[in-house]
């Protein structure tokens, strides 16, 4: 089993064995993991989902923790999604480093109904792990070279840890150096 350094106050399980934490495409994607007993799984309070509060409250490191970001943007009327995951320390860069990979003239975040309804998670939650198939995940190399990360687990009683090789790893993930400011 893996020892969490960064898990502050938190009783960390390896995620397989705590599906009731996970969101179901979360939960479906993790099953598919060549190791998914190296992921850890813990439930949290769900009013202190946001990173911030979350780091506060049981004593997780900020710099230990990833933020996805669901991003849309238009190109001859279709849509393109893509997620970026980026250091909590961090903000993506949307307009710029996003918006070239999506080939895209103006990139957003997604409005909330959106990204929930299409990822099956639920808002400040949402994970890279078990997005949509045909999504490409951005991820920050900062992200990819870290050791230990707290992310999302599709809902907000629990976060997931995982290291930044396994994210590297996801189908669909592209490293990008630069993606985060």
């Amino acid at each position: 089993m893996t020892t969490w350094t960064i898990a502050g106050s938190l009783t960390v399980v390896p995620a397989p064995t705590r599906t009731d934490l996970l969101a179901e495409p979360v939960s479906k994607a993790l099953a598919a993991m060549p190791a998914p007993d190296e992921v850890g799984v813990t439930e949290i309070d769900p009013e202190l989902a946001d990173t911030a509060a979350f780091c506060e409250a049981y004593g997780s490191p900020l710099t230990a923790s990833a933020n996805c970001v669901v991003v849309a943007g238009k190109r001859a009327g279709e849509v393109r999604f893509a997620a970026a995951l980026v250091l909590a320390t961090t903000r993506a860069d949307v307009n710029g480093v996003i918006k070239r990979r999506l080939d895209v003239r103006k990139a957003s975040f997604a409005p909330m109904d959106e990204a929930v309804s299409l990822t099956g998670m639920e808002y400040g939650g949402i994970t890279p792990v078990g997005l949509p198939a045909d999504w490409p995940i951005l991820i920050d190399q900062a992200v990819a070279d870290a050791p230990e990360l707290v992310i999302g687990s599709g809902i907000r009683g629990s976060k997931l840890l995982i290291s930044g090789a396994a994210l590297a790893g996801l189908p669909n993930a592209e490293v990008i150096d630069g993606l985060a400011r």
